[in-house]
């Protein structure tokens, strides 16, 4: 039987990679994931905010906290 994969170890191969993360309220935000902690709290390096696909906003480094995101994907 393959061994599962956790979440963390998943976040922690994409460490340095850009991602596209989905928050409460709709807003999408794109960066490079910097680092991340238990809680699911992420610092992004170069991010940027969305709207249907196109740059609406660079927000630089950011942290965002774990509890407003919906989902994490590979952008």
């Amino acid at each position: 039987m393959p061994q599962q994969e956790r979440p963390f170890d998943l976040l922690n191969k994409v460490l340095g990679q850009k991602v596209l993360i989905k928050l409460k309220g709709g807003a999408q935000i794109r960066g490079s994931l910097s680092s991340f902690d238990i809680h699911m709290n992420l610092v992004l390096q170069d991010a940027e905010e969305l709207d249907d696909g196109q740059l609406r906003t660079k927000m630089g480094t950011i942290l965002l906290r774990g509890g407003n995101i919906l989902y994490i994907s590979p952008a």
